[in-house]
């Protein structure tokens, strides 16, 4: 019988896949780039995504996240080699603590916080749930900034409307 773990672990390698082909296409000279004042720059969005994988080492190792009390800072990334690499860490540290990850521990409550204020209580379980989905979210996001740019996207559960053959 598969266990949750092994569930998580299968899509969380399938979305990094996944992920990786979205953001190997972001051009250098675009990252300043935004669809509207209100939108995220291209890099900040970019980075975001690359730092969601570790938001799963983050859900097993640990309690909560206080964004008024953290270490973790997503870095400054002026291009499209460096955002691969800190995605492949990001990737790297989910990894590694799915594989350490114990059934019984996904049932236990992690909470994101700012200091006093509280953003959600979920179990950790949960949480691992809602990191997958805010990358699927996201990397969605990205394909639509690069699309107004005019750069084929490429296919992410079958082939996109730019690959040949899609229609």
């Amino acid at each position: 019988m598969t266990t949750i773990i092994e569930m998580f672990t299968k899509e969380f390698n399938q979305e990094a896949e996944i992920t990786r082909k979205m953001l190997s296409i972001v051009p250098n000279d675009k990252y300043d780039w935004q669809p509207h004042p209100k939108s995220m720059t291209i890099r900040r969005l970019a980075t975001h995504i690359a730092d969601i994988p570790s938001w799963v080492d983050m859900a097993i190792n640990s309690n909560e996240l206080d964004f008024a009390n953290t270490d973790h800072k997503e870095p400054v990334v002026n291009d499209t080699k460096h955002l691969l690499e800190f995605f492949e860490e990001s990737v790297a540290k989910g990894q590694a603590a799915l594989a350490k990850a114990k059934e019984d521990a996904l049932d236990q409550e992690w909470i994101m916080r700012n200091g006093d204020q509280i953003y959600s209580k979920l179990t950790r379980g949960e949480v691992i749930r809602v990191s997958l989905s805010q990358t699927i979210h996201h990397r969605a996001q990205l394909g639509v900034f690069l699309r107004l740019l005019d750069i084929p996207i490429p296919g992410s559960y079958g082939p996109s409307a730019d690959e040949q053959g899609m229609f």
